[in-house]
């Protein structure tokens, strides 16, 4: 009998809200080591909502998050970034008048990640060429694309072991947005783990391994990303096929 996959984040049936509105009811969902999950839905579903929950930025009303065995439930995102949670923001974030590499080295404020900084930049740059180029630019005369692949390797400075990425494809270009995803399954591909948060649904079914689908702050389905592809509902409603 093989063993069940080790899962890297766990979140288990979670209610989240702000203030008296809540907007996400009973969400369960997991990512496996090596895995790219995504989590789809349209505007309002409760995507971010999560994300920001498993990051410690609010807390569960009820529900729990764990990272690997160890429940993080409430913990402030610091915490959570010492455990190795890597948030890639929506918009990216990045200091425009910085250099790439001035916001590169941000992701290594810790002091364990800080101690590898130099392994750090190696990874990012075997990863990412163009930013190599590109490291005494300021960040915010890259395109589109250039400047997530700063917000991805911003992220991956802290050594993380699980990246969560929240509406990567947000304002870019349809081409950019192909690049943009090409680019975060080749991070997948080195056995990095990630949480990744979309509205495009077509993009994410096609380079993760498996999805959730939200509607109205509940899960409407999720399996293997190349089964939900096919999925009549997904086709009708997000895939306007």
């Amino acid at each position: 009998m093989s063993e069940a996959p080790r899962r890297v984040l766990d979140v288990v049936d979670a209610d989240l809200g702000y203030g008296e509105l809540q907007v996400v009811f009973g969400v369960s969902l997991h990512v496996n080591a090596g895995e790219l999950v995504g989590l789809v839905g349209g505007n309002g579903s409760g995507k971010s909502t999560i994300l920001r929950a498993v990051s410690g930025m609010i807390k569960p009303r009820g529900g729990k998050v764990f990272l690997g065995s160890e429940d993080v439930t409430g913990l402030k995102p610091h915490d959570l970034a010492l455990r190795g949670l890597a948030h890639v923001p929506m918009g990216r974030q990045l200091f425009g008048d910085m250099t790439v590499e001035e916001n590169l080295s941000l992701g290594a404020y810790l002091p364990p990640a800080r101690a590898r900084r130099a392994e750090g930049f190696e990874r990012v740059y075997r990863l990412f060429p163009d930013l190599q180029v590109k490291r005494r630019a300021a960040a915010g005369s890259l395109s589109g694309g250039q400047q997530q692949m700063v917000a991805i390797g911003r992220a991956l400075m802290l050594h993380p072991k699980v990246l969560i990425m929240d509406e990567p494809s947000l304002g870019l270009a349809p081409l950019l947005v192909r690049e943009v995803m090409h680019v975060i399954r080749s991070v997948a591909d080195t056995g990095m783990p990630i949480l990744l948060v979309e509205q495009n649904v077509t993009q994410v079914l096609r380079i993760s391994e498996r999805a959730y689908v939200l509607e109205n702050g509940r899960l409407a389905l999720e399996g293997p990303s190349a089964q939900l592809r096919g999925d009549p509902m997904i086709r009708r409603a997000y895939l306007g096929l």
